[in-house]
């Protein structure tokens, strides 16, 4: 990850029953309109494993910049994905962005 780049991450719960054709529909039409949206990078649709929270997945994508971060923010559809699905199929949420702070230095 370059030094700019930014790791945009969130660790949602669905009002669905996980595993349900519902919650497959949100996953899918959530990677399938955000991947589309110029400047995502390494897009990534997780299930959360760990037994220290109760979300249930995670959406995980990195842009080059903050430039990019803002388009994608802005752009309509990631406004209408939020407004139209988020926003009513989210139960809760955790947003986390990320930018890399200190260099690896090798051992």
């Amino acid at each position: 990850m370059q030094k700019q780049t930014i790791r945009h991450t969130v660790a949602f719960t669905l009002k669905h029953e996980p595993g349900s054709p519902a919650a497959q529909k949100f996953l899918r039409d959530g990677q399938r309109i955000l991947t589309a949206i110029p400047g995502v990078r390494n897009f990534e649709c997780l299930r959360q494993v760990s037994r220290k929270n109760s979300f249930q997945y995670g959406f995980s994508m990195e842009f080059k910049d903050q430039s990019a971060y803002d388009a994608y923010n802005q752009h309509p559809d990631h406004t209408q994905f939020v407004t139209e699905r988020w926003m009513s199929e989210v139960r809760e949420f955790l947003e986390i962005d990320y930018m890399r702070w200190l260099d690896h230095e090798p051992a």
